[in-house]
């Protein structure tokens, strides 16, 4: 029997809403009842849901995304704050054991954190992913549970990517290269 965890990833202001800096937009926007009812059925499940979230400095000269994208993520901003739903939901939980937000400052939430020790001190040996961006962090750390010899579960109704074109190769890459359940 597998010991399952859901990761919520970016699922921020920055990243979905239309004033965000480095939105999704609409495509993003649609995912959040979805992504609401898939966290509140794992937390009532006593199952792990996990936020790992991006956190930047603005103008970092040491962060490789500095030159790729606008400044976004910023410390204790709204756009860092979970999109919609999600932040009520977040909100009324987050003293709970088993939901927490996790800091993450590169694509996967692997890098750089003890998400892969916290994981393993609890057993997980399954993660199921939603979030964005489709062919960015969710990607990422796709890959990086698929190296660390996690099954993961992409959902393919919680996930949403910058453009069409991305979003349909990493859904693509999740099955054939990953070997990853898409549903």
């Amino acid at each position: 029997m597998s010991n399952e965890a859901l990761l919520i990833i970016d699922y921020t202001n920055d990243f979905v809403d239309d004033e965000g800096k480095l939105t999704v937009g609409k495509h993003g926007q649609v995912l959040v009842d979805y992504i609401v009812d898939l966290a509140e059925e794992f937390r009532q499940a006593g199952k792990w849901v996990i936020l790992p979230t991006d956190l930047h400095q603005e103008n970092n000269p040491y962060h490789p995304e500095t030159k790729l994208f606008p400044p976004h993520n910023l410390k204790d901003t709204w756009g860092r704050d979970f999109y919609g739903k999600l932040n009520d939901w977040y909100n009324e939980h987050k003293d709970e054991e088993k939901v927490y937000m996790y800091d993450k400052t590169r694509y996967s939430a692997f890098a750089g954190t003890d998400l892969d020790l916290r994981l393993r001190e609890r057993k997980v040996d399954t993660l199921h992913l939603v979030g964005v961006c489709t062919d960015i962090c969710v990607l990422h750390t796709a890959i990086s549970a698929y190296n660390l010899n996690y099954d993961v579960v992409v959902h393919e109704k919680g996930v949403a990517g910058l453009t069409q074109a991305g979003h349909d190769f990493a859904l693509s890459h999740f099955k054939g290269s990953l070997g990853a359940t898409v549903k």
